[in-house]
């Protein structure tokens, strides 16, 4: 099963077990389609994959040029990629006792990958590398779309993983893969089908990053043109389950998504999240999934 090639802040492989349970038994057994707007690092995308068979159509988005360029240079040139990566790896571990050389190795290749100037293909390396080799894995970029996050401390990490690649380059030879806004992928459904939303998440405090994913930011204007889009796919009869901060757990008197998706069912779920500059911040809190009517009506449906 390929996995997510990248660490992405607010990732889903340790909820996919959750999330699993939330999906409609009867997707097992039946064709229909699979979209997500905003695929970040693709955890549940690589489980609908492997554990749905009879997918008809999967349909990937993300407003993030540099993430989406990537999977489209991992399902379309896998071999060059690795051959790039592999490179890059062999000099960044050659410079392992020489810490000088290997900041300025790694701020040259920070600086090369914010002129975007370089062939898709390098570009998409860059991507990879820096994600492996910058502070705590963390993706974050700023108003101008740079990529500004330090050098992390790890020695000799694994920038190549051509086992993982070689799986999501299979995995993905079936997948639609756009780069736009979330509102673009109704155009895909048809027939029955499945969203998953995972969107940059509302932060729980004002010193957050979660948000900067790209030089647009996610904002509570954001969250209601989101809510109001997964109330219009109710209305057409698609299934959705959606993802987001549970911010009543950080503060009781906020009800801003149990007002948004009153409607709706909405589960708390514990979840753990490892990517803060502040270790005492890591740790074990809840995180809401929300399902739809037409979602209920198929979960009746299957029992």
């Amino acid at each position: 099963m390929a996995k997510p090639f990248v660490k992405w802040a607010g990732g889903k492989s340790q909820l996919l077990d959750e999330i699993g349970k939330t999906i409609p038994a009867c997707f097992k057994y039946k064709k229909f389609t699979f979209i997500e707007p905003f695929v970040g690092g693709g955890a549940v995308l690589f489980y609908m994959i492997e554990n749905y068979p009879e997918l008809e159509k999967i349909v990937i988005n993300d407003i993030n040029s540099d993430l989406i360029n990537t999977y489209n240079v991992i399902k379309n040139n896998i071999n060059e990629l690795i051959l790039v990566l592999k490179e890059l790896e062999k000099e960044y571990h050659l410079l392992e006792d020489k810490l000088d050389a290997k900041k300025h190795f790694y701020y040259s290749k920070r600086d090369e990958f914010n002129m975007r100037s370089s062939k898709p293909t390098m570009q998409a390396a860059l991507f990879i590398f820096l994600n492996r080799t910058c502070f705590n894995g963390l993706y974050r970029v700023n108003r101008k779309n740079e990529f500004n996050v330090p050098i992390g401390s790890y020695k000799k990490p694994m920038i190549c993983d051509e086992e993982n690649l070689r799986a999501a380059n299979k995995a993905l030879q079936k997948v639609i893969i756009l780069n736009g806004d979330f509102e673009e992928t109704l155009k895909y459904a048809e027939g029955e089908a499945l969203f998953y939303f995972d969107p940059p998440y509302k932060p729980l405090s004002k010193t957050s990053s979660f948000n900067s994913y790209s030089k647009e930011e996610f904002d509570d204007a954001d969250q209601i043109r989101l809510s109001n889009f997964c109330k219009k796919l109710d209305s057409l009869g698609y299934c959705w389950i959606l993802s987001n901060s549970d911010v009543k757990g950080q503060n009781p008197n906020d009800n801003f998504f149990d007002d948004l998706y009153s409607e709706f069912n909405i589960k708390r779920v514990f979840a753990r999240r490892n990517i803060n500059a502040n270790p005492n911040k890591r740790g074990e809190l809840t995180e809401l999934l929300i399902t739809n009517n037409a979602y209920e009506k198929t979960m009746s449906i299957a029992k």
